[in-house]
C-alpha cells in the first residue's frame, strides 16, 4: 500500500546558496507482515525486555564503540519468516529505488526507544561492507494504542558544494507506524528524533527491526549502477565510515544468508490500468 512521506525544508545557511539538492531514493509499505505476524513480533519483543541492551555507534575516526548521539536499546535477531518476507520484497524494492546490485546478507536488530529515545544524524557505513550499494530497512512496531510520541524517522537529501557531496538541509519525515517498513541506500544520512514515553512502561516503548542488506563483500554491480545518485551519497558516507573497519557488528548481530525470492509471494507492481 504507497504512503505518503512528508517533506521539510529548513532555512538554508546560505539565502545565495544554489547548491543542487537530489532526495534520497525511498520506498515504504505498510502491512507488511499483517496483523497476525506482527503482534507475534511485537509480543516476543516485549518478551524480550531483559535481554535488551544499549545501543551503540562507532566514532568516525577512532573506529572506537561509543553511545555518543544514540539512547535506544538493541537486541540482535534473526527470523526466517521477516528473512523471507524481504527476500520476496526486494525485487519491488529494487525497481522503485534505482538499485542493481546483487544482495546476499542481512544483518538484524531489534530495536527499542523509549522515553529520550534517538539517533543522531548518521550513515549506516558502519554496517556494512560496501555502503554504495547495500540497502537499510527500519520495519516499525508498537501497541495500540500508541504509548509514545515522536520517534520519526528523518532521511536526509544529498546536496553538492564544492565537488563534494553532504547532506543537504531538506529532509523527509517517515512516521513508525504499526507494521509498515521504510527502505533506502545505507549511505543516505539519517536520524531518529526523539521520542517521549509518559508511562514507562517497556511495552509502550518504540520498537523496531533494523536491518543492513549487502553483500558478503563488494558487490558486484550492473555497468551504470555506479552513476548518479548512489555515487554522490556513498561519497558523502565514506566520511563517516570508521578508519579501521570493525570485525563485527558493534550491536552484536551476525550476517545471515537472504533467502530465495518465492515466485507466487514476490511483490510486483500493480499492472497500469488504461483509461
Amino acid at each position: 500500500m504507497p504512503t505518503e512521506i512528508s517533506t521539510q525544508i529548513l532555512p538554508p545557511s546560505s539565502p545565495w546558496s544554489a547548491a543542487p539538492v537530489i532526495p534520497a531514493p525511498v520506498c515504504r509499505f505498510e502491512n507488511f507482515l499483517g496483523a497476525e505476524r506482527a503482534a507475534s513480533l511485537l509480543a516476543y519483543a516485549i518478551s524480550r525486555e531483559a535481554d535488551f541492551r544499549a545501543g551503540t555507534v562507532l566514532d568516525p575516526l577512532s573506529g572506537q564503540v561509543s553511545r555518543k548521539g544514540r539512547s535506544s536499546l538493541v537486541l540482535p535477531v534473526t527470523s526466517a519468516v521477516f528473512g523471507a518476507h524481504l527476500a520476496d520484497a526486494l525485487p519491488l524494492v529494487r525497481e522503485i529505488l534505482g538499485h542493481q546490485a546483487v544482495l546476499t546478507q542481512t544483518l538484524t536488530v531489534l530495536t527499542a526507544h523509549g522515553e529520550g529515545g534517538h539517533y543522531g544524524l548518521h550513515t549506516d557505513a558502519s554496517r556494512v561492507r560496501d555502503v554504495s550499494t547495500a540497502l537499510s530497512a527500519v520495519y516499525y512496531l508498537h501497541g495500540r494504542p500508541r504509548g509514545f510520541e515522536g520517534g520519526r524517522l528523518r532521511l536526509y537529501d544529498t546536496t553538492f558544494q564544492d565537488g563534494e557531496a553532504r547532506p543537504a538541509q531538506t529532509y523527509r519525515t517517515i512516521e513508525p507506524e504499526h507494521d509498515s517498513i521504510v527502505f533506502f541506500p545505507a549511505s543516505a544520512f539519517h536520524e531518529v528524533v526523539p521520542s517521549t514515553c509518559p508511562s514507562g512502561r517497556f511495552a509502550d516503548h518504540r520498537f523496531s527491526l533494523t536491518t543492513w542488506i549487502s553483500a558478503a563483500e563488494s558487490a558486484r554491480t550492473e555497468p551504470d549502477s555506479s552513476t548518479g545518485i548512489w555515487k554522490w551519497m556513498a561519497r558523502a558516507a565514506e566520511h563517516t565510515r570508521p578508519v579501521e573497519a570493525a570485525l563485527r557488528n558493534h550491536d552484536g548481530a551476525d550476517p545471515v544468508a537472504l533467502p530465495a525470492v518465492d515466485p507466487a509471494a514476490r511483490l510486483v507492481l500493480p499492472p497500469t490500468r488504461s483509461t
